[in-house]
């Protein structure tokens, strides 16, 4: 799922369209951990505001070398169109987790935009070609793209067909929602820019690396698992969403070794509104936010302001897992990390209890 970082103007157009999307709800909704480490049953929280070394590395690693595209390729798009693929000169990636894969895989010598959720240091100086995560069409046909890669949750559709109709091939990739889709999205990009050896590389290093930050999890019997709630906080908007098997945490948090809250008290949408009584029901030891979002409330005093959220275990504890948006839910090749900054706050004493 892709939930946006935190702007006001992203955030009041996101509301509105989730808001038709489930009517029922009044507010609706797109690495660095900075405040407290938590756990379940028998962890402690780091001290509130404690950093990590991790704080100012907001980069992407990229394999050694620059490969060689074998072009030309023909693909199918996640739209049902076949795109071919004749340069990767220009490229223009969409979102922050396509343009995150593609400087990966060694071509970000060629990318000339980004999306605004593209926030790691080499794409940074990048000109920007959407305007609260609508895409601006005119922007991307001005930059002469040879190559336009979105996902499925990218628009306006009239944004992509005018880019389409320009004769810009254009490749949509179906977005990720879990850890397996890791994989498959370098896949995806790395078939459409003709680097699947490449592609193939990070496929394995990054699944490596994920493999070996799940062997850190301390064993622990299911009842000890620690229950983490995902909340999107967005105090600009007055969004105040609670995750539940959708949200897209799920697998990341499960790949942590710890219950997603929501889920678990039976929660299938992606998002609802958080109520005294969803908090209560979903009874988390500690919550999950992205940065941006808890700065938005006022920080963990803002937090546990919020109805319900004091009541629980994490609220009177203040335990509080925060994670930059630009990575918490990409899926992509830092999805290492990410899993390896929960599983150090999550677990700070290897997972002892107490």
């Amino acid at each position: 799922m892709r939930l946006p970082p935190y702007s006001a103007a992203a955030d009041r157009r996101t509301v509105r369209r989730r808001a038709v999307r489930f009517g029922a709800l009044t507010a609706v909704v797109t690495l660095a951990a900075v405040l407290t480490g938590c756990g379940g049953t028998g962890t402690r929280a780091a001290p509130a505001g404690a950093a990590t070394a991790s704080a100012a590395a907001d980069v992407v690693e990229p394999l050694a070398g620059t490969p060689a595209p074998r072009l030309p390729v023909t693909v199918r798009s996640a739209d049902g169109e076949d795109v071919t693929v004749t340069s990767t000169d220009r490229i223009v990636p969409l979102t922050g987790s396509l343009s995150e894969i593609v400087f990966t895989l060694g071509l970000g010598e060629q990318v000339v935009a980004r999306d605004i959720t593209a926030t790691f240091e080499q794409a940074e100086k990048l000109p920007v070609v959407t305007r609260a995560h609508d895409v601006s069409a005119e922007s991307v046909l001005s930059l002469k793209p040879t190559v336009v890669l979105a996902d499925t949750t990218t628009g306006p559709a009239e944004a992509i067909s005018q880019i389409r109709d320009a004769g810009i091939p254009l490749v949509v990739v179906e977005p990720a929602k879990e850890l397996a889709d890791v994989g498959r999205r370098i896949d995806t990009v790395a078939a459409a820019l003709g680097v699947k050896s490449a592609g193939d590389e990070l496929k394995t290093r990054t699944q490596a690396r994920i493999a070996a930050v799940q062997k850190t999890i301390p064993t622990r019997s299911k009842g000890d698992a620690p229950r983490v709630a995902f909340l999107y906080l967005r105090g600009s908007a007055s969004v105040y969403l609670l995750g539940g098997r959708d949200s897209g945490a799920s697998s990341l948090l499960e790949a942590a070794g710890a219950v997603d809250a929501g889920k678990a008290s039976g929660l299938k949408k992606d998002f609802t509104a958080i109520t005294s009584e969803a908090l209560a029901e979903a009874a988390p030891d500690a919550i999950l936010v992205m940065t941006k979002g808890l700065e938005s409330v006022g920080g963990a005093d803002g937090l546990v302001k919020i109805p319900g959220v004091a009541e629980t275990p994490a609220g009177m504890d203040r335990r509080i897992v925060s994670v930059d948006d630009g990575v918490l839910l990409n899926y992509g090749p830092r999805t290492d990390r990410v899993l390896a900054e929960l599983v150090e706050q999550l677990y700070p004493d290897g997972g002892k209890s107490e």
